[in-house]
């Protein structure tokens, strides 16, 4: 039974940018953050400059409880860079905000997951960054 578990620091991580450094602050503070959008109320996420339901500007971050189920997946063997230690699970988690975000699943057996897995946001230091991964609840 091969068990999953976060990377270990020295992975490729992502730049922040203005538009992305709330999310990662609060990754940093253990929070996961997501935007809505002010006119229609819709969750966004990838952060973003306009809603991508009506097209207002004026979006909010709010603060997620950080639960959901895994809506798909994948088992990497093969890692994208020689850091990636496999296997990883990539997975889109549906949150129970109404957003999806791409993540990677941990705290189970590769084998343990499946589509509709009740999942909770679980924070790791990566080196520059706090990453959030989910885990079965």
């Amino acid at each position: 039974m091969t068990l999953l578990h976060p990377q270990p620091p020295g992975i490729p991580l992502p730049t922040p940018s203005p538009l992305t450094q709330p999310f990662w602050d609060g990754c940093a503070r253990r929070e996961l953050r997501y935007q809505s959008c002010t006119a229609c109320g819709r969750a966004i996420f990838d952060p973003a400059y306009a809603c991508r339901f009506c097209g207002a500007t004026e979006l909010a971050w709010k603060l997620s409880a950080g639960r959901g189920s895994v809506y798909s997946w994948s088992t990497v063997w093969r890692p994208q860079a020689p850091e990636f230690v496999t296997p990883y699970v990539a997975a889109i988690v549906a949150l129970d905000e109404g957003y999806q975000m791409v993540t990677n699943i941990v705290g189970c057996a590769v084998d343990d997951v499946r589509t509709e897995l009740p999942v909770q946001v679980t924070f790791h230091d990566a080196g520059a960054l706090t990453l959030p991964y989910f885990q079965p609840v």
